[in-house]
């Protein structure tokens, strides 16, 4: 998975004559691609695998949250809505980029 996304993600940013950070970003994957003996000439995705396990609802939404805030901590959003390739657009009654299946809202008992 991580290969196959990696090698596409690579080849997406390379054929996106728009993308501002372009090149930056190839040069990035290669010069970690060269530090990793594991790769040929580009890493997109860290090595190591830390696998949680989201075997309930409330560490699941918790989740969801921290990916939906990432673009707003990174400063490309005011709101995570806004984000067009963010999931959060659909938990905002806006059509996302793709279809998706939607958690169940957060139900907590005391």
């Amino acid at each position: 998975m991580k290969r196959h996304t990696s090698e596409q993600l690579k080849e997406a940013i390379k054929n996106n004559y728009s993308e501002s950070r372009k090149e930056w970003m190839l040069w990035m994957m290669k010069r970690a691609g060269k530090k990793n003996s594991n790769n040929i000439d580009f890493q997109l995705w860290q090595q190591h695998n830390n696998p949680v396990e989201l075997n309930n609802q409330k560490m699941a939404w918790q989740k969801l949250e921290y990916i939906h805030q990432n673009p707003v901590k990174a400063g490309f959003v005011e709101k995570p809505e806004d984000y067009l390739y963010s999931s959060a657009r659909d938990y905002y009654g806006m059509k996302g980029l793709i279809e998706i299946s939607l958690l169940d809202p957060l139900i907590i008992t005391v």
